[in-house]
């Protein structure tokens, strides 16, 4: 089973006739569904531990009280980056821009095919699944390089760089016999077998790190 098979869908609208048709859809082709009459009803369920099965919000834009964009916004400053749908009966391009700029996957105006919404859906859970193998992937790369002393890490980046010992060693000046034993711990600590390990190493935990 597959993480986008374990997820569940969020929807989040204040028509209820119109949640209902939306969980008849998405379960109709196999999705599990939780919905929530408004946004403030879906913090209050994320602040009672909703945070596992977050693989995607298809959120009304317009709502009373706490609107789509103000619960994107909400989630953002906690730090969730859960792939967003956007759905709106308004046609409001500044809407949609602000929508997309706050990192939404997609924005549909009603009405729309049914197709549409899946494809939308299906969309923003794979975006999900891969930013959270993303997240994931540089998380390992951040503990396997925090097993280095500051001075490994420097002797690192220059290796990662393509620099012969030599040159590492005038570099921090230091003598190459010194950067020979720094370069061995570093690749003993990360576990990798050669400098361009360490440079994709390195980059997976940031992406500036070689700059």
């Amino acid at each position: 089973m597959t993480d986008a098979d374990n997820t569940v869908i969020h929807v989040v609208d204040d028509d209820a006739a119109f949640r209902r048709s939306l969980v008849f859809l998405l379960e109709s082709v196999g999705w599990r569904v939780a919905t929530h009459a408004g946004a403030e009803d879906f913090l209050a369920a994320f602040e009672d531990g909703l945070t596992a099965d977050l693989g995607c919000i298809v959120l009304d834009i317009r709502m009373p009280m706490m609107s789509g964009l103000e619960l994107q916004q909400a989630l953002r400053a906690r730090g969730v980056q859960a792939p967003i749908v956007f759905i709106t009966g308004h046609g409001d391009v500044e809407l949609a821009v602000q929508a997309m700029k706050g990192g939404a996957c997609d924005f549909l105006e009603k009405p729309f095919k049914d197709q549409v919404l899946l494809d939308a859906v299906a969309r923003a859970i794979r975006l999900g699944c891969e930013a959270r193998e993303r997240e994931a992937r540089c998380a390992e790369a951040h503990a396997q390089l925090a097993r280095l002393s500051p001075r490994e890490l420097e002797v690192a980046r220059l290796v990662a760089l393509g620099l012969p010992n030599k040159l590492v060693g005038r570099e921090l000046d230091i003598s190459e016999k010194t950067v020979h034993v720094h370069r061995h711990h570093v690749m003993e600590k990360t576990g990798v077998g050669s400098a361009a390990e360490l440079a994709r190493l390195m980059l997976r935990a940031d992406p500036a790190a070689l700059d």
